[in-house]
């Protein structure tokens, strides 16, 4: 088991976050799906849960079908998704996904939001823990994405909101901006597999990273376009953009799929909400695992198969994967 923690400031606050993260995972799940591939919706509803309060359900299948690598292709339906089932109770939400396929697998994500520049130590309690849990900074102006996801008008170095009139985000930003707000993740990655366990864990987080990266990025770039809507607003746009979406995607009867993991006590009459876990030999269009990355090296981008002799990328997560799905209505 490899756990981190994430902290990802922006230059919004908590409340206009609630409505640009629905705007975002609905307009990117619809950019980067195509037929037989990408974010299907299949129920997107309020919840009440007695701890927790109003929330949001969500599920979604992510397919899979072109994200695995050849090796586990001839040996599972042509069919393959991932189910995705999401309990969110903004500003806070847990997620637990694992693999049928993969059953020694699991990614769980607890999220919490605050209007802060990522200074809170005890977010997740302050209980001790057998291990240092690691902390994670990312900027999402500075930290590189892969080429291939470039784009200028994302490029928050020289992007400027009209609406907001924030932007022109510079060196040292984040100790100097108002308003401003962190995004804190905890993300457990568990593979319990003898001599692959330690290098799986490592490349799936460095996956994720970019993942949120990317993501969040994202939300502040499209601010002008989300930033005026109310959440009656933003909640039409989503459903319309989910049908748009499950039909580019088409429908396809169930073959193998990814339940959620066990949560703990306190979330499973309700939370989860965020990623799923794709795989693939080469990278999806949306991700590919950068190779020029400053970054320290922590992980192989590609894994040698036992028995096999050869070199798979084992898990490629796509970008729709690592930020949290469902706000809860207000």
């Amino acid at each position: 088991m490899l756990m981190k923690e994430y902290r990802i400031c922006m230059p919004l606050t908590v409340e206009e976050y609630q409505i640009g993260q629905l705007y975002m995972i609905s307009k990117h799940s619809h950019e980067q799906s195509e037929r037989g591939e990408g974010v299907e919706v299949v129920q997107n509803e309020p919840y009440e849960d007695p701890e927790h309060g109003s929330g949001q359900f969500t599920e979604k299948r992510i397919y899979l079908n072109n994200k695995l690598p050849s090796w586990a292709r001839a040996v599972v339906p042509k069919i393959f998704y991932v189910t995705e089932k999401a309990w969110n109770y903004y500003p806070y939400t847990i997620t637990g996904n694992a693999c049928s396929f993969l059953p020694k697998f699991s990614i769980h994500i607890e999220t919490k939001y605050e209007d802060n520049k990522g200074s809170n130590d005890n977010i997740f309690g302050s209980e001790p823990k057998e291990e240092e849990t690691e902390v994670c900074f990312v900027d999402i102006v500075y930290d590189e994405i892969p080429e291939r996801h470039y784009k200028e008008s994302e490029d928050l170095r020289y992007f400027k909101s009209k609406k907001t009139n924030r932007g022109f985000l510079q060196e040292g930003w984040i100790s100097t901006h108002d308003p401003i707000m962190c995004s804190y993740k905890l993300v457990t990655v568990k593979f319990e597999v003898w001599g692959l366990q330690t290098r799986v864990e490592q490349f799936v987080h460095k996956v994720i990273r970019d993942v949120l990266t990317l993501g969040h990025r994202q939300a502040f770039a499209w601010v002008d376009e989300w930033i005026d809507m109310t959440m009656e607003e933003v909640r039409e746009y989503e459903r319309a953009t989910q049908q748009a979406t499950n039909l580019k995607i088409g429908t396809f009867p169930p073959a193998i799929s990814i339940s959620e993991t066990q949560l703990p006590s306190s979330a499973r009459s309700g939370p989860n909400s965020a990623p799923s876990t794709p795989l693939s030999t080469e990278a999806p269009d949306f991700l590919s695992v950068p190779k020029d990355r400053p970054r320290k090296k922590s992980a192989p981008e590609t894994l040698t198969l036992p028995g096999t002799g050869r070199r798979d990328s084992l898990f490629k997560l796509p970008s729709f994967f690592s930020w949290n799905s469902s706000p809860q209505p207000e």
